[in-house]
């Protein structure tokens, strides 16, 4: 008997073929890209009260300047009561008034640029910021123009729990 001998033979590895990875990651990728044009992220600033406002010692007016969201009004106040009452309209709050007084206080107080709205506890956040909109910005439309002219009011925005 004769012995053979049996070589092994070697095996060249064989490359990997990533063509279907490929085109799952082109897919993933793609996909991804498009979705996220149709996504959007808003930020609202608001700039926290103070402990103590520095203002306090100098001989200038403070003019404090408060929006408060009662659950069956708007309110507005000075700091030392209410100066202005928007009732409610059925359900939903009069942002349109609410506009327009704080323009009215805006060609009063021209460098102010601060506002504290002060919530009660069971307004709803999509009510806040229709109110934060309107204390931002007001929508002024003169004769003859098709587009409302955007107007800043008060940029600078606080928000708290109403008294």
């Amino acid at each position: 008997m004769s012995r053979r001998h049996y070589y092994r033979h070697k095996h060249k590895e064989e490359d990997i073929d990533v063509t279907p990875l490929l085109n799952v990651m082109v897919v993933l990728v793609s996909f991804l890209i498009f979705s996220a044009v149709f996504s959007r992220i808003s930020i609202q600033e608001l700039v926290l009260p103070a402990q103590g406002d520095a203002r306090a010692g100098q001989n200038m007016p403070l003019v404090i300047i408060e929006v408060i969201v009662r659950g069956d009004s708007l309110e507005i106040g000075d700091g030392r009561g209410v100066i202005h009452r928007i009732p409610k309209l059925g359900t939903k709050y009069d942002i349109q008034k609410l506009s327009e007084y704080l323009l009215r206080l805006k060609e009063k107080h021209s460098d102010k640029q601060d506002v504290s709205i002060l919530l009660e506890p069971d307004i709803e956040y999509e009510t806040m910021i229709h109110v934060m909109d309107a204390v931002k910005v007001a929508e002024v439309k003169k004769e003859g123009q098709e587009i409302p002219r955007k107007v800043p009011l008060f940029p600078q925005v606080s928000i708290g729990d109403a008294p």
